[in-house]
């Protein structure tokens, strides 16, 4: 993917660094101290056994999270098979099996893994990838709604706890629920206050086919979307019976997850969504380019195109295509989209699959709909890492280019953010933003990596240190802070928030950021060091100003 033209030089962004950001001067910021994780050697068996509406439901535990009760791929919707692909999710109705057994992970949906291009992803951080492997795995069916709930013990919670949902990122094209630097096990067995819920949804041309036989109906655009919605509808009607409160629900996202939180935030303003209660988007927003340009395919080319190769074209009519398509073989069509994807670096046109704008799940002009206060009125934190383009411009034996990578972090991501933030503050939903600053080398092996795109991930899912070494006093400080933080938010919204002195961003002006890495050298505590040398209140006005306004024209 190439950088988008901006409308400042590189060497200007690439002047400003985390060096000149200012601190506010006001006090430190605080944490609420961390409880000592409950003891228990093993669960009763009767723990483990969840009774729904659906059926009953046997999780699992692990030796190194004892606390933490798992339900794995529970399947949350019928399987998208023959003439349901490509269609909008159809609701379960009962569960295959009861009990059913949900103990290990289901397969992924149908994706694809290349090395051509490289990225670090496949050369340095694979466990970001499914399975950790830097190849296409081998688990994937397009048997694959599944979602899996981590919480802990009913015996220590004694109330119904905040739940977070999590969806992944990306590019709509890759992801799922195996991906070993986002199990949220160690995580909550650490708190024992929260519980996670991680899913699957369709990718690429079985999310977003935008098939010409879609064609004036809205009501069948983008089906990766309406998997995501019914995968919350799921957890709003049935996370009581395993002790969460559904009136307590963050919607949470990275990347192509983040784009898709921000797409529902205003999607839930129709009451007809299932409401949640807060929203945090990670590097990617609803106007970063990627969400912006799956807006033009308007005759329906790429599902055509690839029609075409499997032999679903000729005379056909829009309807004949599609049940066409219906019964080729998946794995031959993820085939010539891989094949496509490798050919593009020889010049070829790229066939891209992700989501269009439908009116319901997606629309145009997200500056009209904050003007109009079309949008779910709940705290929302928006946050990016200061190199957050590093695996989108190309890798070479030295590393990235880092002037490329500058704009490219502004253009895609930094200036969104701040655009984004200005929408949400015009239509009164309170902003908070972090800017993600920490290279640490557990994360980061190689040292021009820094903060690059998912980098907070591994802190935040308690992953940082199961693959590289140890992690350094500072890292374990920097994960707790903001743990600690997201756990505050799904808690209590603002007022969790303000018990960490996290500021509200009200203004560009005077709006401060909450930043989190490595800022300092500090002496460790017990293991970890102080808080001052990873947490800090600044402003971000100096690159802020550099960003052109979302309201023009």
């Amino acid at each position: 993917m190439k950088p988008s033209p901006m409308l400042f030089g590189a060497l200007s962004w690439g002047s400003l660094s985390a060096t000149t950001l200012v601190s506010n001067g006001h006090p430190p910021p605080r944490l609420v101290s961390r409880q000592q994780t409950k003891s228990c050697s093993s669960l009763a068996a009767s723990s483990l056994s969840v009774d729904t509406p659906l059926g009953t439901i046997i999780g699992t535990t692990s030796p190194h999270t004892p606390c933490v009760r798992q339900f794995l791929s529970i399947p949350f919707a019928q399987p998208p098979l023959g003439s349901l692909r490509f269609l909008p999710p159809e609701p379960l109705l009962a569960l295959p099996t009861t009990p059913y057994k949900a103990t290990q992970f289901g397969p992924s949906c149908m994706q694809f893994l290349t090395e051509n291009p490289p990225t670090i992803f496949t050369q340095f951080v694979n466990q970001y990838n499914l399975q950790g492997l830097n190849r296409t795995s081998p688990f994937l069916s397009e048997d694959c709604l599944s979602l899996s709930v981590y919480t802990p013990p009913v015996q220590f919670t004694g109330q119904q706890l905040p739940v977070i949902i999590f969806i992944y990122g990306g590019a709509f094209t890759a992801g799922g629920q195996d991906v070993p630097y986002q199990i949220p096990a160690n995580w909550v067995q650490d708190s024992q206050e929260h519980i996670v819920v991680t899913f699957n949804y369709r990718l690429n041309i079985f999310g977003f086919p935008n098939a010409a036989a879609f064609s004036g109906d809205n009501t069948k655009q983008n089906p990766g979307l309406l998997d995501q919605k019914m995968a919350i509808r799921w957890v709003k009607d049935h996370i009581a019976h395993f002790g969460g409160d559904p009136n307590r629900i963050t919607l949470w996202g990275q990347s192509a997850g983040a784009i898709s939180a921000a797409w529902y935030q205003y999607a839930a303003f129709d009451p007809s969504f299932p409401q949640v209660e807060r929203i945090i988007m990670d590097s990617g927003t609803e106007i970063f380019p990627l969400a912006r340009a799956s807006t033009e395919d308007v005759k329906h080319g790429n599902f055509s195109a690839v029609a075409k190769h499997l032999g679903c074209d000729g005379d056909k009519t829009p309807q004949e295509e599609l049940e066409c398509m219906q019964k080729a073989d998946a794995r031959e069509i993820e085939g010539l989209l891989q094949k496509n994807m490798e050919e593009v670096m020889s010049g070829k046109p790229l066939i891209y699959f992700t989501a269009v704008v439908d009116n319901r799940t997606v629309y145009r002009n997200y500056s009209e709909k904050a003007i109009k206060g079309e949008i779910l009125n709940v705290p929302t934190i928006i946050g990016t890492n200061v190199n957050d383009g590093v695996p989108f411009v190309p890798l070479t034996a030295e590393g990235v280019n880092s002037t490329v990578e500058a704009v490219t972090t502004a253009g895609f991501f930094f200036c969104p953010a701040v655009q984004v933030s200005d929408l949400r503050i015009v239509a009164g939903v309170p902003v908070y933003r972090y800017y993600y600053t920490g290279n640490f080398s557990s994360v980061s092996p190689e040292a021009f990596m820094g903060a690059y795109h998912s980098a907070e991930l591994p802190l935040l899912f308690g992953t940082n240190s199961m693959f590289r070494g140890l992690s350094t006093p500072e890292e374990e400080a920097c994960s707790e802070a903001m743990q600690d933080s997201w756990v505050a938010f799904a808690t209590g919204g603002q007022a969790g928030l303000e018990a960490t002195g996290w500021p509200r961003y009200d203004n560009l002006d005077t709006g401060l950021v909450r930043e989190f890495g490595q800022l300092e050298n500090g002496t460790a505590q017990g293991g970890r060091a102080p808080l001052s040398t990873v947490v800090r209140d600044v402003s971000l006005k100096d690159m802020e100003n550099l960003c052109p306004p979302i309201f023009h024209g």
